[in-house]
């Protein structure tokens, strides 16, 4: 059975609070950053990044992306989700660092019906998260292909 909202399920305007919440970990951040090949010195050099306007190192902001991604997966999409089909827009307007403490929300922002699959229907996310001063530091508008709660209907009496 599927644990997230299938196309009807969602409205325009609803927000989801997403728990557990994080708190980001050197771990976490060393992974992540060796495990997608990313050398940037901001993430693993510390005394590198003493010199930077950061005045420290940084957690990778993809992690942070698939974080408030992944947190949602439970509530909303887990067996309702064909897939996404794309990031319209991703921004970090703070660094997160490590040992900050992460929450996510996310809100439907759009959804219309799939013009050439008619079990779906195409749902946008607005995906946010803040630290634990409630400063927002990452967002992302996503786009996934859900089923419809009819079309699982129809599977399962044929």
């Amino acid at each position: 059975m599927a644990g997230g909202k299938y196309f009807e399920e969602f409205k325009i305007g609803d927000v989801f609070q997403h728990r557990p919440g994080r708190t980001v970990t050197e771990t976490d951040n060393l992974l992540f950053t060796t495990l997608t090949h990313n050398t940037q010195s901001l993430h693993l050099d510390e005394e590198y990044s003493k010199e930077t306007m950061y005045g420290g190192r940084i957690v990778n902001s993809l992690f942070t992306l698939s974080f408030i991604v992944g947190v949602s997966v439970g509530d909303m999409t887990e067996g309702t989700t064909l897939g996404n089909l794309g990031f319209e827009e991703t921004v970090f307007p703070a660094p997160v660092r490590i040992g900050d403490t992460l929450r996510a929300e996310t809100e439907i922002v759009g959804k219309r019906e799939s013009n050439s699959r008619p079990n779906t229907g195409i749902v946008w996310f607005e995906h946010r998260a803040y630290n634990q001063r409630g400063e927002l530091v990452a967002k992302s508008k996503r786009v996934g292909l859900i089923k419809k709660k009819s079309a699982e209907t129809l599977d399962s009496t044929t």
